[in-house]
């Protein structure tokens, strides 16, 4: 198939060293309409600086109120092949764990029903398919369906979990980051498929306090495998990388509460002063280890900067046995939604209600008792803010 546009300022974002989506569109352009019409639709928004999309209002499958993001051209008699463009969001593995084949089918009912073009695996967690007509919805869902997936969160509601590969290939990991997804997913089913919330509810489950998944910052509720008691040390392991590393430098000095000594011969760490932040236990993999007590942290309230600004979570409980059947968790979850639900308003997300009508507030209400880790640095937090005078006074 020809390329039926010109795109000069498309072309210029295929320069440079980084991997380029025009780039993909254009290969995908070889046999789908869909995909050509897509190059040219792109490229008179940038010419005009203007978008020529508007919101698909309700679009779905039947029986889901979510999964799929409407999306019509107002250009539709220019560019026929995106007078619609719908995006189908299917639920992802937990660790986004796929074989060969499976991928391939989904791309062959992609090619059959839609542009072609995917995205795996954006910030939404979410195995995205990207670009159909409405006609063509229920057919892709069907087949999908029949071979065992299904579709995921988007709107005002769960959405899709996601987590790091967890325990079947880290070894920091102190939780099942993908039996807790997985489990959470299939608990949570209405909630992921019937937007009932004031607006959207991220879960995503690290491992350990790395957190390679970035809940920290992008997820309403982070939960981060952690341990109790003290962390494990192996002395004969911290000599031999004494003789190749500035043990002081690297890893004493850069603690974040100093609570680590070491005098040539051993190391020494005060547990009760740690705060777990796993960077010596990254830095000396064969040395240290995490303690045998494990369990997680629960942190609540971050998001990107959209209504309001950019928060990250907060800690709501320090330490809780994530172990199945989940009760103790899946309790608190509720009464959380049901405190949102009661006092959010409309695309109102968890952590700006909690900005809104205060901390305290939401313990209380909630039933959870105050503790020191739930402040982010000595005399201040993010809930009480000094001013120069107020000091002096």
């Amino acid at each position: 198939m020809s390329k039926k546009y010109d795109t000069p300022l498309l072309d210029e974002l295929e320069k440079g060293a980084f991997p380029s989506f025009v780039k993909e569109i254009k290969r995908a352009a070889t046999h789908s309409d869909m995909a050509n019409d897509l190059l040219g639709h792109t490229e008179l928004c940038y010419k005009e600086r203007v978008t020529h999309w508007k919101h698909g209002g309700i679009v779905g499958v039947r029986g889901y109120g979510g999964g799929v993001i409407g999306r019509y051209s107002d250009i539709p008699d220019k560019f026929p092949g995106v007078a619609h463009f719908h995006t189908v969001r299917l639920n992802s593995p937990s660790g986004f764990y796929y074989n060969a084949s499976a991928l391939k089918e989904l791309c062959d009912l992609w090619d059959k029903y839609g542009s072609g073009l995917t995205n795996v695996h954006g910030s939404t967690g979410d195995l995205v398919f990207l670009g159909t007509r409405t006609e063509n919805l229920e057919p892709f869902f069907a087949e999908t369906s029949s071979r065992g997936w299904d579709l995921g969160g988007s709107g005002s509601a769960l959405r899709t979990p996601s987590c790091c590969l967890g325990k079947s290939r880290c070894e920091w990991a102190n939780i099942d980051t993908m039996a807790i997804t997985n489990d959470i997913t299939q608990h949570y089913q209405d909630e992921m498929h019937r937007p009932a919330f004031p607006y959207k509810f991220k879960f995503k489950v690290a491992g350990c306090p790395v957190d390679c998944i970035a809940s920290i910052a992008r997820a309403d509720m982070s939960i981060i495998g952690t341990w109790k008691g003290d962390i494990r040390i192996n002395q004969d392991e911290v000599l031999k990388y004494s003789k190749t590393m500035d043990i002081k430098a690297e890893i004493i000095d850069m603690c974040p509460t100093g609570c680590m000594q070491f005098d040539g011969k051993a190391m020494k760490i005060d547990n009760s002063n740690c705060n777990r932040c796993m960077h010596c236990i990254a830095k000396m993999t064969k040395a240290l280890r995490p303690g045998t007590e494990q369990g997680a942290t629960l942190l609540l309230g971050s998001k990107a900067p959209i209504v309001t600004g950019a928060l990250m979570s907060w800690v709501i409980v320090p330490f809780i046995k994530m172990e199945p059947p989940y009760e103790e968790f899946y309790d608190l979850i509720d009464k959380i939604w049901e405190w949102w639900d009661e006092h959010g308003k409309n695309r109102e997300r968890i952590g700006e209600l909690i900005e809104r009508l205060s901390f305290p507030r939401f313990l209380k209400d909630v039933g959870l008792e105050p503790s020191p880790a739930m402040v982010k640095e000595p005399r201040r937090d993010p809930f009480f803010f000094w001013a120069e005078e107020d000091i002096e006074r």
